[in-house]
């Protein structure tokens, strides 16, 4: 996947595209309908097809002191706008700059000049420009005398209620593995490198590959079932404590995830946790015994849970 920096020249192979524009995060059914549009209008027309994200994300840069909330790093947008058929994808870095930025300036001056956009495809709600003074309506007509054209998209509604990054967030804060997979169309993953612990777990019979959440959205605090996928594509079956780990000082928070049959050393490299099922809230245990026999039942568990969505 080619990674485009939205401040730099585009390469001639490359203008003349057809770009999906918007945030992405998570890539939902909603957002796969924008980039679709924007993937069909492309090969229509025989253009590149760029998808365009905004990193970091407009509310990191307005409300810094906001909760972590990402359901997706840039890494893992580049790899499903790949899979969805985009040849590029177009990073626009929201900082100061970005934001004083007119819609008209963005539109005339940046995305038909220097980018040399020929096609826009965007949520009906996306919203640009200074104050977000821009809309689907405002990009249609400053882009017109620029050749450059623009379709929106409509939301995409699932049991009564329209898809959205939202909705996926409160779904996992509630512990609904399967309701966000459903809308993401995979189950939610946390990806990063392995870092060295306490090795608590080694020493009870459950060595754990221990992840910092850093700025993903953190889901309901537990015990999941999950997979890791390891560098080369190796999946592996498991269970991960998600929290602060209560039975242990001090409280850290981490995701420390246990895969059943594995003895390899993962420190040092990036690994990406699958959650698929919740199984229960974290707790304290007064003893290591007691706690050890909580996690070889979590183990069953959890095994059970993801032996149904194997087979």
């Amino acid at each position: 996947m080619v990674r485009l920096n939205a401040r730099a020249p585009m390469p001639p192979s490359l203008r003349g595209a057809v770009i999906a524009l918007g945030n992405f995060d998570g890539f939902h059914l909603g957002h796969q309908a924008v980039v679709g549009e924007a993937m069909a209008w492309a090969r229509a027309e025989g253009r590149p097809a760029i998808v365009a994200t905004f990193d970091p994300h407009p509310v990191r840069f307005f409300a810094p002191l906001s909760p972590p909330f990402r359901l997706t790093t840039l890494d893992q947008r580049a790899e499903l706008f790949a899979a969805a058929g985009a040849d590029a994808m177009l990073v626009f870095e929201f900082d100061a700059a970005l934001a004083a930025t007119t819609a008209r300036a963005f539109v005339q001056d940046l995305l038909a000049g220097q980018l040399g956009v020929t096609g826009v495809v965007t949520g009906e709600d996306f919203t640009f420009g200074q104050g977000r003074s821009g809309n689907v309506a405002v990009l249609k007509e400053l882009g017109a005398p620029c050749g450059l054209s623009a379709r929106a998209v409509g939301p995409v509604g699932d049991g009564g209620e329209v898809i959205s990054s939202s909705r996926i967030r409160e779904a996992l804060k509630a512990g609904d593995c399967a309701a966000a997979t459903h809308l993401l169309t995979r189950p939610f993953a946390i990806r990063g490198t392995v870092r060295h612990g306490a090795k608590l777990g080694r020493t009870i019979g459950f060595p754990t590959a221990n992840l910092e959440l850093g700025s993903y959205l953190r889901p309901r605090y537990g015990i999941y079932a999950v997979t890791g996928t390891l560098p080369g594509g190796q999946v592996l079956h498991g269970a991960a404590n998600l929290g602060i780990r209560p039975s242990f000082e001090p409280p850290v928070e981490l995701l420390e995830s246990y895969f059943f049959d594995y003895s390899g050393d993962l420190y040092g490299q990036e690994i990406e946790i699958a959650l698929h099922h919740y199984l229960r809230g974290e707790e304290k245990f007064e003893t290591l015994e007691a706690l050890t026999a909580q996690m070889a039942h979590d183990c069953e568990a959890a095994k059970a849970h993801l032996g149904r969505i194997s087979e």
